[in-house]
């Protein structure tokens, strides 16, 4: 009788660590690299700066003519008479303005 409670006692240990173990797998594989790509992408709008270029997540390329809290206006084209305004979450990346 106090075998079985010993093994009942082992095998729910060991349920419980395979379960530690599934949840800091997903935590190392799916959670940390998503927060880390978080930053990266509030570090790069936070940086951007008249003048800069930036790639829209529909993939046109264009010049920051203005930045207000959440919204940008990017020049498209050399006519300078194309400005759309959109979000700044769809600048998908930014190069800054050469400084000759």
């Amino acid at each position: 009788m106090l075998m079985q409670a010993a093994m009942g006692a082992s095998s729910g240990l060991i349920m419980v660590a395979y379960i530690v173990v599934i949840v800091a797998f997903i935590y190392f594989m799916m959670i940390r690299p998503q927060k880390k790509e978080q930053k990266r992408v509030a570090t790069m709008l936070s940086s951007m700066a008249i003048g800069d270029s930036v790639l829209t997540t529909s993939g046109f390329y264009g010049v920051l003519i203005d930045i207000t809290d959440d919204t940008v206006i990017v020049e498209f084209g050399s006519n300078k008479n194309c400005r759309i305004p959109m979000k700044k979450d769809a600048i998908a990346m930014v190069e800054k303005a050469s400084e000759n």
